[in-house]
C-alpha cells in the first residue's frame, strides 16, 4: 500500500507541477503569436488548466477504469464550485465585471442540465461522446466570436497584465508547452496507476477513488490560480477559471473519454454526484443573478465550502457502510 500512496503522492505533485508549466508555456506562445489577451484567458487559461483533468480522465479510461475517469471529471466539477469558490470567497469577496462571464453562467447551467440528462441511463457513449466534442467546439467557436466583439473587458486587461508579468520569448514558451504537456502524460499515468491499486487496497469503489483524491488533486491548478488572482483583485480571472474548466470537464472530458471506451455507471452518480454538480452550478448561477453588485460573499463562502464538506463526509459515510 505504501508504494501505492507514494505513487499517487508523487503524480499529484508532478501534475501539478506539469500543468502550470504547460498553461504559462501555452499562454506565452499565445502571446508571441499575436492572441488577442481575452481569448488567452476564456479559452487557453480558462480551459489549459482542465489539462490534468483531461488527461488523467483519458488515460483511466484508455486502461478501462470508468469509474477514475467519470468520477474525475465530474469529481472537479464539485470541488471547482464548492471547495475553490468557497475558499477564495472567504479569503475575498469575489466580484464580477466581465460582461462576457455573465454571458457564460446560463451557458454552464444548460451544459450542466445536458450532461445531467446524458447520463441518465448510466451510460455515456461513444456517439454521445462525439456529441460532447462538437458542444465544446461550438462553446469555443461562441467564446471567440464573443471576445472578438468585446475586445474592452475586464477578463482581457487582467490576462494582459498577467502575460507582462510573466512573459517569455517564443522558444521558451514553445518549450514549456511541449514539456509541461509530456510530464502532464507521464504524471497521470502514475496518478492512475496509484489510485486504482489504492482503492482496491482501502476496498472502496474507482468511482470513489475519482471523485475524491484524484478530483481534488487535479483541481489543484484552479485552486492555487483562483487565490492568486483574486489576492490580485483580478476576480473575473479567478471565475473564469472554474466556468472554463467546468465547461472543459463536462464536454471535453467526458467526450473524449467517452469515444475511447463507452463510460459505463452506477445509477447512485446519477441521483447523487451528478444532482450535486448540478444544484451548485444552480446555485453559482443564483448567487450572481440576485445579488444586485454581482458577487459572492464570504457567507456565500462559507455556504459553498460547508456543502463540499457534507457531500465529501457523505461519500466517506457510504464507502464505510459497503465495506
Amino acid at each position: 500500500m505504501l508504494l501505492h500512496v507514494l505513487a499517487l503522492l508523487l503524480g499529484l505533485a508532478l501534475l501539478c507541477w506539469s500543468a502550470d508549466r504547460f498553461v504559462e508555456g501555452a499562454a506565452a506562445t499565445a502571446k508571441n503569436l499575436g492572441v488577442p489577451p481575452l481569448l488567452i484567458g476564456m479559452v487557453i487559461v480558462g480551459f489549459g488548466t482542465s489539462a490534468p483533468e483531461m488527461v488523467v480522465s483519458v488515460i483511466a479510461s484508455w486502461q478501462g477504469n470508468s469509474g477514475i475517469a467519470i468520477g474525475n471529471a465530474y469529481g472537479s466539477n464539485i470541488v471547482n464550485i464548492a471547495l475553490i469558490l468557497g475558499v477564495v470567497a472567504i479569503i475575498r469577496p469575489i466580484t464580477v465585471h466581465s460582461r462576457v462571464l455573465k454571458k457564460e453562467l446560463p451557458v454552464l447551467t444548460l451544459v450542466t442540465g445536458y450532461a445531467l440528462l446524458t447520463a441518465w441511463n448510466m451510460e455515456i457513449t461513444r456517439l454521445e461522446g462525439w456529441i460532447h466534442l462538437a458542444g465544446f467546439v461550438v462553446l469555443v467557436g461562441w467564446s471567440v466570436m464573443q471576445g472578438l466583439r468585446q475586445r474592452h473587458d475586464a477578463l482581457g486587461k487582467e490576462t494582459e497584465d498577467e502575460l507582462l508579468v510573466h512573459g517569455m520569448p517564443l522558444s521558451r514558451a514553445v518549450f514549456w508547452l511541449i514539456a509541461g504537456l509530456l510530464l502532464l502524460v507521464v504524471s497521470s499515468r502514475i496518478l492512475v496507476w496509484g489510485a486504482v491499486h489504492l482503492a482496491r487496497d482501502l476496498g472502496v469503489s474507482d468511482i470513489v477513488t475519482g471523485l475524491t483524491i484524484v478530483a481534488l488533486g487535479t483541481s489543484l491548478p484552479e485552486l492555487a490560480s483562483s487565490i492568486a488572482a483574486v489576492r490580485k483583485n483580478q476576480h473575473d480571472i479567478a471565475l473564469g477559471n472554474i466556468i472554463g474548466s467546468n465547461l472543459f470537464n463536462t464536454l471535453a472530458v467526458v467526450g473524449i473519454a467517452a469515444v475511447i471506451q463507452p463510460l459505463t455507471f452506477d445509477s447512485v452518480i446519477v441521483s447523487r454526484d451528478l444532482t450535486v454538480m448540478a444544484l451548485l452550478t444552480l446555485s453559482l448561477f443564483f448567487c450572481f443573478r440576485l445579488e444586485g453588485s454581482h458577487r459572492i460573499s464570504r457567507s456565500g463562502g462559507v455556504l459553498l465550502l460547508a456543502c463540499y464538506i457534507g457531500y465529501i463526509t457523505s461519500l466517506v459515510m457510504a464507502s464505510l457502510g459497503n465495506r
